[in-house]
């Protein structure tokens, strides 16, 4: 079936267009990532999928393109896979990045990956936060980022870097200035093939979707988080829905700040690059402002347990809450840092924020 074909059956709108089998879409899938149609053609096509709405098969089959033209490494062989919206954040707290450095202290090695900024949100993105630590993502060295993951168990991945294709598509998504398909596929390439998944969605509907889609991979364990801005970030003030996917099964949680005495709300700022990275630094220095701490404390209690290196999600807390007053989590993101070729924190400005009491 050819791609005018193709469109002729996604293209009839929410009633008469017929949802593609998997191997169908895998092969649309293969030939927008090699660029063999035309930009109006690709561009037909997410359009025609998002108004459609993609089904499991068509986001499996998009999933395995990405892979098969992405560089996968396997540095990690117990290692969490963090995905996050490559759009960015304009509102919250970034929780999952220094979260890294306090599971890494905690033996648990990181995956972190993003691009520059992407429609709809256009937001600060992990590459632009990384830039004001001194970190060069523009020519971001592949064995600079291998070398780093070796040395302190927190890996981050450029995607468009790792994945030719993305980075060839861009100026069409831009252009197009929405969702696609590819937001949800860049996410689940896994470039380190990782056993355990956070995975942040936004929508209600998405979550029973996605959920349904990780029963399809080989993780060990999977979480789809309904997180801060559709992030794999825990809220902090208030229960956060989560899906639970082993062994081909999924379950429904709430996790709860409250059931830890962590919930507390977050004060309003305008959540920059700089400000990020602000923040982020120095809940790991130790004078972060509570909200924030307990944010940290909250999703490493919560990875931590989602990876089984501990029995509960308090346990985990604990033990986060251990390796940020002993320095240990900020020892390791200082040899990161260096590592990365980005400065040392310590040469930055330090946070005006209240030190946590906690």
């Amino acid at each position: 079936m050819d791609m005018s074909e193709i469109l002729r059956e996604v293209g009839r709108g929410k009633r008469g267009s017929r949802d593609l089998h998997y191997a169908e879409a895998l092969a649309v899938a293969e030939k927008i990532l090699r660029q063999e149609v035309s930009p109006a053609q690709t561009a037909a096509f997410l359009m025609a999928e998002r108004m459609k709405m993609e089904n499991v098969e068509e986001l499996e089959a998009f999933v395995h393109a990405c892979q098969n033209h992405a560089e996968r490494l396997s540095i990690f062989r117990e290692g969490l896979d963090c995905a996050g919206p490559y759009d960015g954040r304009t509102k919250s707290f970034m929780a999952t990045f220094p979260t890294a450095f306090v599971l890494a202290a905690a033996g648990l090695p990181v995956t972190l990956h993003g691009s520059e900024p992407l429609p709809p949100k256009w937001g600060v993105t992990l590459s632009v936060l990384l830039r004001k630590a001194g970190i060069n993502t523009w020519e971001m060295d592949r064995e600079d980022a291998r070398s780093a993951a070796l040395r302190t168990g927190v890996m981050y991945v450029s995607s468009e870097e790792w994945c030719a294709p993305l980075r060839q598509l861009r100026p069409l998504r831009e252009e197009l200035g929405f969702r696609t398909v590819l937001n949800t596929a860049e996410k689940l390439i896994n470039f380190n093939q990782s056993p355990y998944l956070v995975f942040g969605v936004f929508h209600n509907t998405f979550l029973d979707r996605i959920a349904k889609l990780l029963t399809r991979f080989q993780y060990r364990r999977a979480y789809v988080v309904q997180g801060m801005e559709g992030s794999e970030d825990l809220y902090i003030d208030r229960p956060t829905r989560v899906y639970a996917v082993e062994q081909g099964e999924m379950r429904l949680e709430l996790v709860d700040p409250a059931a830890y005495d962590l919930d507390i709300p977050a004060p309003e700022l305008v959540w920059t690059a700089a400000k990020q990275l602000e923040v982020g630094e120095a809940v790991l220095r130790g004078n972060g402002h509570i909200a924030f701490v307990n944010q940290v404390l909250l999703n490493g209690g919560f990875r931590l347990y989602a990876t089984g290196r501990v029995n509960s999600i308090e346990e985990g807390i604990y033990t986060c809450q251990g390796l940020l007053e002993s320095g240990a989590a900020y020892r390791i993101y200082q040899q990161w840092c260096v590592a990365m070729g980005g400065e040392l924190p310590d040469s930055r400005a330090i946070s005006t924020f209240p030190a946590s009491s906690r």
